[in-house]
């Protein structure tokens, strides 16, 4: 028998596909050219081409559809998650955490982890007491048939405790992501001695690619270029959390992210050569997206392995919760984020009776979102609350409430005409349009005219300017409690209330409750340019 002396080992990636699983935009039921099952025709074809290919999840798989939201209030109706079994059908080697996998509580993530014929690997998330990984190994090693040994080892952004609740991470701890990877990967190199070391992180880049400049505060949340740039012995990196697609090379790491949804996957492929010695060396390394193809069809079998999910949702999202007087529509995110809304109003209605907290601040948290029309759906709640925030109430003081309204004005700055536009800031490397928020139980006005943290000209509550030292009571969803969006006057503050009801449930109980719901009238505060 001949020995070859070329190798090329393939890795395919997919990343936060949040339960795409279908070709289906939910919110209509139109069709959508993305997800899982049209993305699996691609996968099978180049396993085909490449029997020992790599098939890895980056993470964020369990949340972020409708189908996801039904499989995790009806988990009970199922022995294995649907979305296992389409993983298994396809035959991944593993698959990293993402921080959306905990949003359902650590029962169902377990139950899925178990359920799972591949491995799930985070070396970054180790059981408190133990210290050792808390899902399963922290990396694997495949041997391929010529010889070639790959290395993968997943890590996950250990920012999570900020975002998730905390009885949903309960006895875990999440380790600093890059001196963990640098740790283990220094371990894989000397011990396991691979010709191929690959990373798969959900955690994305916190330094502009093309500059190195920063892009976003140093909180950890994503230390990708820092991984590339520091840490010795990574030749590919896989990438996810921030939603971004490209696939390049940074400091002689080959790195890829995939965008969300399924709207690609990512092949990269390493081209090796065997020396005289026996030891193989790389030559190449080429990586690439892979769109679904416009004439694919979805595959028939992860069809077949959610079709009975894919009717039980459906008949769910059209269940009528009630009516509504008046007009919830939204027509234009950017108008709504401009001038107070009655949506806007509603959601906040709908935090301060379910807390009973004086002042609320939400955000618009898709860019889909189009309120409700005068018949609501289940379909319309979900379309409108994608995320499964729970509330949380902090007492603040009036300064910290101007603080965070001045933080907020930073979502916008002046073109060179003089008309308002979202700062750039907030649109790379991702579109952050969740980090700007609004309020009710005060009046206030914004003027983008003048310089940040000066931009509040009026805040008022009953007719009288706010008190700078007084103590109020303010809900907001629990990733904002935490400080997430750069609202660090909410760090350490008193709790009043932590909440386990996520909003899109608080906002179904409340129409049903509130029937006929009258729009509420929406005209506390604006935004101005001078």
């Amino acid at each position: 028998m001949t020995q070859t002396n070329k190798y090329t080992c393939d890795i395919i990636l997919t990343s936060d596909l949040h339960g795409a699983i279908r070709p289906i935009h939910y919110p209509t039921n139109a069709y959508s050219h993305n997800g899982l099952a049209l993305l699996a025709a691609r996968i099978k074809r180049e396993r085909e081409r490449a029997p020992e290919l790599l098939l890895v999840d980056n993470g964020d798989l369990l949340q972020g559809s409708p189908l996801a939201s039904y499989a995790a209030a009806f988990q009970d109706s199922y022995d294995t998650h649907p979305f296992i079994e389409v993983l298994n059908e396809l035959g991944y080697d593993a698959a990293v955490m993402g921080n959306h996998e905990f949003n359902y509580g650590l029962d169902m993530l377990n139950r899925a982890v178990q359920a799972s014929k591949f491995p799930w690997l985070s070396a970054n998330i180790v059981d408190a007491q133990s210290g050792e990984p808390a899902f399963g190994p922290p990396y694997i090693i495949k041997q391929m048939a010529s010889g070639v040994k790959v290395a993968l080892l997943g890590a996950t952004t250990h920012y999570i405790p900020n975002w998730e609740q905390p009885q949903n991470i309960k006895g875990l701890r999440f380790l600093d992501a890059l001196e963990t990877i640098r740790t283990w990967v220094q371990h894989i190199r000397e011990k396991e001695r691979p010709d191929i070391v690959i990373v798969s992180y959900h955690g994305g880049f916190e330094n502009d690619l093309a500059t190195g400049q920063l892009a976003e505060p140093l909180t950890g949340e994503n230390q990708a270029y820092a991984i590339c740039r520091d840490v010795e012995g990574i030749d590919v990196l896989l990438t996810g959390h921030q939603h971004r697609s490209f696939a390049e090379e940074l400091h002689g790491v080959t790195i890829v992210q995939t965008g969300y949804n399924g709207s690609s996957a990512a092949h990269v492929a390493v081209q090796l050569e065997r020396q005289p010695e026996g030891r193989w060396e790389m030559t190449s390394k080429r990586a690439e997206l892979l769109y679904p193809e416009e004439s694919a069809l979805p595959d028939a079998a992860v069809l077949a392995l959610t079709d009975e999910l894919e009717r039980r949702t459906q008949a769910w999202l059209d269940q009528p919760i009630g009516e509504i007087i008046g007009d919830l529509s939204i027509q234009n995110a950017a108008e709504l984020r401009r001038a107070a809304h009655p949506f806007l109003a509603f959601v906040h209605q709908v935090q301060m009776e379910a807390t009973g907290a004086q002042l609320s601040n939400a955000a618009l948290l898709s860019e889909e979102s189009r309120g409700f029309g005068n018949k609501v759906t289940m379909r319309d709640v979900l379309s409108n609350f994608i995320y499964p925030n729970t509330l949380t109430v902090l007492e603040l003081s009036g300064q910290d409430i101007r603080d965070a309204l001045e933080q907020a004005a930073c979502y916008f700055s002046l073109d060179e005409q003089g008309d308002i536009i979202v700062n750039p800031y907030y649109m790379e490397p991702k579109a952050q349009h969740y980090n700007y928020d609004m309020w009710a139980g005060i009046d206030y006005e914004l003027d983008i005219s003048r310089a940040e943290g000066s931009r509040v000209v009026k805040l008022i509550r009953a007719g009288e300017p706010l008190q700078m030292d007084a103590p109020y009571s303010v809900v907001m969803n629990s990733y904002r409690a935490a400080g997430g969006g750069n609202y660090a006057m909410y760090a350490g503050k008193p709790i009043l209330f932590a909440g386990d009801t996520d909003m899109a449930m608080l906002a179904e109980n409340y129409i049903r409750r509130h029937q006929p719901l009258d729009a509420p009238r929406a005209d506390n505060w604006k935004v101005t340019a001078g």
